[in-house]
């Protein structure tokens, strides 16, 4: 099968075409003929070699950890999907990702794709969803009525939070660029903070829940604007623990975890139209396509999720 592999840690000149064989399910796996996968800021810094330590996978590696299409064929003791289902996922974090013809899936990481949903909308949901789902839910386990600030509401995780808050019934505030404001008060943000014009930290107070996807001065900043006993989950790096400590503030690093269930849950809402996909940028599926979405992606600057389509 054709795929997209690095055979060395470096820049975006080591992606390459190369001809790998199709993958053959396990017991409790399915082979998924995949129609599309999206970027994630996961692939370019395990690309760099950032991640080499926590992941020390072996060469040759396809990156890619979204996986969208129909099952081509069933593990022995797969009987909840069948040849044919239209599925997608965020498969395990292997060194056999989602930059190909076909990936193997455990069957309990897929979810069925609802009908009003292209495989290119859907291959976006998995990672960015799961991340804003488990930030709020699992770590925040935000309620209605709490107030919530979103950073980069316009990324990929930043435009499924938004939403996903709104849904559960907060107040939601979020920050992003001029450019951008109008398009997320459309997805349901209730104050749009343009970054550009004004400082959050003089805006805001008394928050209950921060989602920081940025780091650095702005992570820093974020703890200001909590109020005593308010919770914030990063998903760049692990929060100053003595900040945290002076407001009794419940902060963490979150690492997604893959997980079927949760992403039935917002199969449902998608397929009820609660939940909206926001695509910025396609590419396809060959070395020039994932260079410029991975150059895309490291600029910081992608508007809502990029797709690579798969022919």
């Amino acid at each position: 099968m054709k795929a997209i592999i690095i055979e060395q840690y470096g820049g975006k000149e080591q992606l390459k075409e190369a001809d790998i064989p199709k993958p053959t399910p396990g017991e409790q796996q399915v082979i998924v003929k995949l129609h599309a996968t999206s970027i994630n800021p996961i692939d370019w810094k395990l690309r760099e070699g950032y991640l080499k330590t926590m992941m020390p996978f072996d060469f040759p590696i396809i990156l890619g950890w979204d996986a969208a299409g129909v099952v081509d064929e069933v593990g022995e003791q797969v009987n909840s999907f069948k040849v044919g289902d239209r599925v997608f996922a965020r498969p395990e974090t292997t060194n056999r990702g989602t930059y190909a013809q076909y990936t193997a899936v455990d069957a309990h990481l897929l979810a069925k794709i609802p009908e009003n949903l292209t495989f290119e909308e859907a291959a976006c949901v998995p990672l960015a969803g799961l991340t804003a789902w488990q930030c709020l839910f699992d770590f925040g386990n935000i309620q209605k009525g709490e107030k919530v600030l979103i950073h980069a509401g316009a990324g990929g995780v930043g435009t499924f939070a938004i939403q996903l808050a709104k849904h559960a019934g907060a107040y939601v505030a979020t920050t992003a660029g001029t450019h951008n404001v109008d398009l997320l008060k459309s997805l349901g943000a209730d104050e749009v903070i343009d970054y550009k014009k004004e400082d959050f930290e003089k805006v805001l107070s008394d928050y209950d829940f921060v989602l920081d996807s940025l780091g650095g001065e702005n992570q820093e900043k974020s703890f200001t604007i909590l109020k005593n006993g308010g919770k914030m989950a990063s998903i760049v790096s692990e929060p100053n623990q003595e900040k945290a400590a002076q407001k009794n503030i419940k902060s963490g690093n979150v690492w997604l975890k893959p997980n079927g269930s949760q992403l039935a849950k917002m199969a449902e809402l998608l397929k009820q139209n609660k939940l909206k996909v926001l695509i910025g940028h396609r590419y396809p599926l060959s070395v020039e396509g994932i260079r410029e979405a991975h150059a895309i992606s490291e600029s910081h600057h992608a508007k809502g999720k990029i797709v690579i389509e798969i022919s």
